[in-house]
């Protein structure tokens, strides 16, 4: 079976009512409850018919937990800012650690 060049592609595309197009996105961001999907470096196109849109997005992967609740955790244990509460979180790593961190800076 034979390959349908692009062009009669669209053609039969857009004569079924479908219409695809690129879109120029410099990364994807998808929230679940438990975590953040990150795609970096997307290919993202978007398929319309009939009003419902289909995106379709290739690209790097990378899975993210999502870390709302620890912040929240180390500001209301240690009374620092949202700002030093992410910091610390992405300097330490380890929830604890970071509350520790904080509450030791915070006694000097």
């Amino acid at each position: 079976m034979g390959m349908l060049d692009p062009r009669k592609m669209k053609q039969l595309m857009k004569s079924m009512g479908i219409e695809m197009k690129e879109v120029p996105a410099t990364e994807v961001i998808i929230k679940t409850q438990e975590k953040r999907i990150v795609i970096t470096n997307p290919q993202v196109t978007e398929i319309e018919q009939k009003g419902l849109k289909i995106y379709q997005i290739l690209g790097d992967v990378r899975v993210e937990e999502d870390l709302e609740e620890d912040i929240k955790l180390i500001m209301e244990q240690t009374g620092a800012s949202r700002e030093e509460a992410e910091r610390a979180l992405k300097e330490t790593g380890d929830l604890a650690a970071a509350i520790l961190k904080l509450t030791e800076s915070h006694e000097r």
